[in-house]
């Protein structure tokens, strides 16, 4: 009897050990694919048409872009052939193209497909001013050769031909969407092709026949969360391989930070291009009024700011471009200095018997937008509660986004990261204006960013650096950003490093020059 119930013992343990190696296997075999998370819903994989980071960190493995630019500054090319000619007169540049390159729906890439793209771009891009305001027209001078021609002499062009928006894509595949969106399918030239997408969740495998670096992992799976405590606890649950910086709340992201320290993550940073700033509605009452703009940029203590939402990590910027772009340090925005704050409100009526009150939106969705808003708001109230009162209204981003260039926002708390490495990429968006009058732009990038601010000086710098190269041209963007800061139409508040998080048995992420990861370089140990 002893000897039966024995056998049977070891029975069930054998059978309970061969089904937790099953489940293992399973589980082995979901994992597959590396697993990474980040933060909000992803609607739309069409280039034309991204424009948050997430977007654009799957649609850099999807797809490719002519030309990249390395740490040293320089372009190299990626799906070109060689770097750009461009003719004496500077208005025709030609691009030769890599041959024996395939989309991912087996169709030839070439330069038809090029223009196909970069038209379609041009025609329907929510950023197509990037290209508009400088192409004449886009022609095919060869199979493998690509002809650009300009309205005006442009530099900046060839640092464009670097962004991930104007990746190519199949003209067979998209032919129905020349003059509209394709939001849930993608067909690219890139390491990866897209095998299943939803808004939560995105599957990337890589493409057989790819003609470059082939991936070091067996796919991506792009896992999206709500919420920063979601994506902290899927990481520390080992639910997740990699999770993206983005949207984690500072006193988690510090939390991950001690957990690399404690050899339990492993991490990797790129360089900071994500830059944090307040806009001011410069052409209504009270903030129409320069002096009080220019008063308020010496309201921000921007040292206890990056310490009391971030404990340092986001820090403190007196600059709309990251300093790096510049390839030195610049600081033009004026430095905390309330007295200062004080005697310009003076001289403006405030203070004492009237009080000046700001309305501040923050993005209720952002965690570290509200904890800037109730900092500065405290601060103010320490320092400068006889003069200037902050009142709080937080509303979801998409909201803001809609809203900015309406007006509706006397001051909103805000982000911006360049669609390329260059500083044009930051100061274009923000500052440029088609229609000026009296310091108020009317039609213009300004418009859509919320400031309505112009300056027609400043507009002739921009305009002038087009027609630049190198260490001339930087010196022409920093005069645009000098003028920027005596306008006061922004305050920048802090810059921010793109940053990523691994188990330990995935590689160190490793990150591009835009800021972006290196997907196909992840690799399970």
């Amino acid at each position: 009897m002893f000897k039966k119930n024995y056998i049977n013992n070891i029975l069930k343990l054998s059978s309970i050990l061969l089904i937790l190696l099953q489940l293992s296997c399973v589980q082995n075999k979901r994992r597959e694919n590396i697993i990474v998370a980040s933060a909000g819903k992803i609607e739309s994989l069409d280039p034309a048409q991204a424009n948050t980071l997430r977007t654009i960190q799957i649609l850099s493995a999807l797809g490719d872009t002519l030309y990249k630019i390395n740490k040293e500054g320089n372009l190299y090319p990626i799906l070109a052939n060689g770097l750009p000619k461009m003719s004496k007169d500077g208005l025709l540049i030609d691009i030769p193209l890599r041959e024996n390159v395939t989309f991912h729906d087996g169709s030839i890439f070439n330069a038809k497909a090029m223009k196909f793209s970069l038209d379609r771009f041009m025609n329907i891009g929510t950023l197509n001013y990037l290209l508009n305001d400088k192409i004449e027209a886009i022609q095919v001078k060869d199979e493998f050769l690509l002809r650009i021609k300009l309205k005006k002499p442009s530099s900046s062009l060839k640092s464009l031909l670097t962004s991930v928006n104007l990746t190519p894509i199949s003209p067979n595949s998209y032919s129905k969407y020349k003059d509209k969106f394709n939001n849930k399918t993608f067909i690219g030239t890139g390491p990866y092709f897209l095998e299943n997408f939803s808004s939560n969740q995105q599957i990337i495998k890589p493409y057989k026949n790819y003609w470059g670096q082939k991936p070091l992992n067996k796919g991506i799976d792009f896992i999206n969360y709500s919420n920063s405590s979601t994506l902290f606890g899927a990481i520390k649950a080992k639910e997740v391989d990699v999770l993206i910086s983005n949207s984690i709340d500072d006193l988690q992201r510090l939390a991950l930070n001690n957990m690399v320290k404690n050899e339990k993550l492993n991490s990797g940073q790129g360089e900071p291009l994500e830059i944090g700033f307040i806009t001011l509605k410069s052409n209504k009452f009270p903030l129409e009024n320069k002096t009080i703009r220019e008063a308020l940029s010496y309201t921000l203590d921007r040292e206890l700011i990056s310490q009391q939402v971030s404990f340092g990590i986001r820090k403190p910027l007196r600059s709309i471009v990251p300093p790096q772009l510049h390839n030195k340090e610049l600081s033009p925005w004026p430095k905390y200095n309330p007295n200062f704050a004080r005697f310009l409100l003076k001289k403006e009526g405030y203070c004492e018997t009237d009080i000046l009150t700001i309305p501040l939106t923050f993005r209720s969705n952002i965690p570290a937008d509200k904890l800037l808003a109730l900092t500065w708001k405290d601060q103010i109230k320490r320092d400068l509660s006889d003069c200037i009162k902050i009142t709080l209204n937080g509303i979801e981003s998409t909201t803001v986004y809609k809203q900015l260039s309406e007006g509706a926002f006397e001051a909103v708390i805000l982000d911006w990261t360049g669609a390329y490495p260059d500083p044009e990429a930051y100061l274009n968006p923000l500052l440029s204006c088609n229609e000026i009058k009296n310091n108020t732009c009317i039609k213009g990038e300004a418009v859509f960013s919320g400031s309505f601010w112009g300056n027609n000086e400043m507009q002739k710098l921009l305009e002038k650096s087009e027609e630049l190269e190198g260490e001339i041209r930087l010196k022409n963007l920093l005069k645009v950003e000098q003028l920027a800061s005596t306008g006061s139409a922004y305050l920048p508040v802090w810059l921010v490093n793109p940053k990523a998080w691994s188990l330990k048995d995935i590689s160190q992420p490793e990150f591009s020059r835009d800021g972006l990861i290196i997907l196909k370089n992840l690799k399970r140990d």
